[in-house]
């Protein structure tokens, strides 16, 4: 192998590693384009959200983008609003989950014996079910709404956190700084506060990058399935459910919905993959075995250099 190929090889494995990073990046771009057009709906959306009796089902055009619904209302119009409904969802539920799991993990993986069995066997009994069926079920027992959305689906993402949070816990809880605190009488909540949360919460945002696409994706499954959201409230599942027997001869007004739908959970899984490959260890650690062959490769041939 010549020195320009062992060269081109090096360049290349140099290049490969950031490629995730520009993935990442135009995820990161695409969510900001979608919360920002949802955040200022009500002032860039093309129309009012209101039926327009003579405006039924016209085809994308000039005047109407994404065309118009089966009542006369603008598509672009509706997957606007409908993307705050869709986004505070996932914040919400993201935001309770996280809450209730990661204070009951890092305490069980702290505290340790009794509490944590207490506190893991409550979470075994959540995750023996399957999470879709146990929202399915919370939903159809509460009326239908956002409200209910939120709370079916956060009663099934809490025990992920409260998993993740425990190991992690667990593992920094017994560091030589932790048991200095102790040695020094800190208190133990003061203890997890300061040294053990902090510490939790790496994988923790990792995994709310992840789940963000799949909170989006199971509050549109509860909606098309009439469990969800409600007329007027837009939410792109119900769009879908609502547009479902157009498909074949009003495409847009199920494509587009459902188009908002795909792009919004990809972005989102690709910002988790791109900060679970900055933020978790094992990942930097495999870039740095990449990177020693390079570096061994190069002192060996100063050393040649130095010989000659």
């Amino acid at each position: 192998m010549t020195a320009a190929e062992t060269a081109a090889g090096g360049r290349l494995r140099r290049t490969l590693p950031r490629i995730p990073d520009r993935f990442a990046a135009f995820g990161a771009a695409l969510i900001v384009i979608v919360v920002v057009a949802s955040i200022l709906a009500p002032w860039i959306a093309p129309y009012p959200d209101e039926p327009n009796p003579l405006e039924l089902l016209r085809p994308p055009s000039a005047a109407h983008w994404f065309g118009t619904d089966q009542v006369g209302r603008d598509v672009l119009t509706r997957i606007l609003y409908g993307g705050r409904t869709s986004l505070f969802i996932a914040v919400a539920v993201l935001a309770v989950s996280a809450v209730a799991g990661v204070t009951l993990g890092v305490v069980a993986g702290y505290a340790g014996g009794w509490v944590r069995d207490v506190i893991m066997r409550v979470t075994d009994v959540f995750l023996a079910f399957p999470a879709l069926l146990l929202s399915l079920a919370l939903a159809v027992v509460l009326q239908p709404s956002v409200n209910t959305v939120v709370l079916a689906i956060a009663a099934t993402w809490w025990p992920w956190y409260t998993r993740l949070s425990a190991s992690v816990a667990a593992s920094i809880a017994t560091r030589g700084y932790v048991d200095a605190a102790r040695c020094l009488g800190v208190p133990a909540p003061l203890i997890i506060l300061r040294h053990v949360l902090p510490n939790s919460l790496t994988p923790v945002l990792v995994q709310l990058s992840l789940d963000a696409g799949g909170v989006i994706l199971t509050a549109a499954a509860l909606s098309y399935l009439g469990l969800g959201a409600q007329e007027p409230t837009a939410e792109w599942g119900l769009m879908v459910q609502q547009g479902q027997t157009l498909f074949t001869t009003n495409w847009w007004v199920v494509t587009f919905p459902g188009l908002a739908i795909l792009v919004t959970a990809f972005a989102f899984n690709v910002i988790g993959e791109g900060l679970r490959n900055a933020l978790d260890p094992r990942s930097g650690g495999a870039r740095q075995e990449r990177a020693k062959p390079t570096s061994a490769g190069a002192a060996a041939t100063m050393s040649t250099r130095v010989v000659k």
